[in-house]
Protein backbone atom coordinates (compact mmCIF):
# COMPACT_ATOMS: atom_id res chain seq x y z
CA UNK A 1 0.00 0.00 0.00
CA UNK A 2 1.19 3.69 -0.39
CA UNK A 3 0.06 6.88 1.08
CA UNK A 4 -1.20 9.64 -1.50
CA UNK A 5 -2.39 13.02 -0.99
CA UNK A 6 -5.86 14.00 -2.66
CA UNK A 7 -5.97 17.48 -3.82
CA UNK A 8 -8.02 18.82 -1.48
CA UNK A 9 -5.16 17.92 0.89
CA UNK A 10 -6.70 14.76 2.31
CA UNK A 11 -4.09 11.71 2.39
CA UNK A 12 -5.43 7.97 1.36
CA UNK A 13 -3.87 4.71 1.28
CA UNK A 14 -3.87 2.94 -2.37
CA UNK A 15 -3.04 -0.68 -3.15
CA UNK A 16 -0.36 -0.12 -5.66
CA UNK A 17 -1.14 -3.77 -7.34
CA UNK A 18 -3.74 -1.74 -8.89
CA UNK A 19 -2.24 1.01 -10.63
CA UNK A 20 -2.44 0.44 -14.68
CA UNK A 21 -0.94 4.18 -15.40
CA UNK A 22 0.51 7.14 -13.76
CA UNK A 23 0.33 9.97 -16.06
CA UNK A 24 0.66 14.28 -15.98
CA UNK A 25 -1.73 16.40 -17.45
CA UNK A 26 -0.02 18.64 -15.23
CA UNK A 27 -1.77 17.20 -12.24
CA UNK A 28 -0.74 13.49 -11.62
CA UNK A 29 -3.49 11.45 -12.49
CA UNK A 30 -3.65 7.81 -11.67
CA UNK A 31 -5.80 5.09 -13.63
CA UNK A 32 -6.31 1.45 -12.17
CA UNK A 33 -6.63 -1.47 -13.46
CA UNK A 34 -10.49 -1.03 -12.56
CA UNK A 35 -11.11 2.18 -15.17
CA UNK A 36 -11.34 4.56 -11.69
CA UNK A 37 -9.01 7.66 -12.02
CA UNK A 38 -7.62 9.72 -9.35
CA UNK A 39 -5.93 12.72 -8.73
CA UNK A 40 -2.63 13.60 -6.63
CA UNK A 41 -0.45 15.88 -5.57
CA UNK A 42 2.53 13.94 -5.89
CA UNK A 43 4.22 14.31 -9.22
CA UNK A 44 4.86 11.51 -10.86
CA UNK A 45 8.44 10.46 -9.69
CA UNK A 46 7.27 10.47 -6.54
CA UNK A 47 4.39 8.08 -7.15
CA UNK A 48 6.33 6.45 -9.05
CA UNK A 49 9.14 5.79 -6.53
CA UNK A 50 6.33 4.82 -3.95
CA UNK A 51 5.30 2.17 -5.83
CA UNK A 52 8.74 0.77 -6.47
CA UNK A 53 9.55 0.45 -2.94
CA UNK A 54 5.88 -0.99 -2.37
CA UNK A 55 7.57 -3.77 -4.78
CA UNK A 56 10.43 -4.13 -3.14
CA UNK A 57 8.69 -4.30 0.34
CA UNK A 58 6.78 -7.14 -0.84
CA UNK A 59 9.71 -8.80 -2.72
CA UNK A 60 7.80 -8.59 -6.53
CA UNK A 61 10.56 -7.90 -8.06
CA UNK A 62 12.91 -10.60 -6.77
CA UNK A 63 11.31 -13.26 -8.15
CA UNK A 64 12.83 -13.93 -11.42
CA UNK A 65 9.39 -15.08 -12.93
CA UNK A 66 7.66 -11.85 -12.27
CA UNK A 67 10.65 -9.61 -13.84
CA UNK A 68 10.30 -12.06 -17.08
CA UNK A 69 13.00 -14.14 -16.99
CA UNK A 70 13.70 -16.94 -17.99
CA UNK A 71 15.01 -20.28 -16.13
CA UNK A 72 18.30 -21.35 -16.51
CA UNK A 73 18.14 -24.74 -16.49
Amino acid sequence: MIELTRLNGKRFTLNALYIETVESFPDTTITLTTGSKLIVLENEEQVRQKVKAFYQHIQILSNPHLRGEEDEE
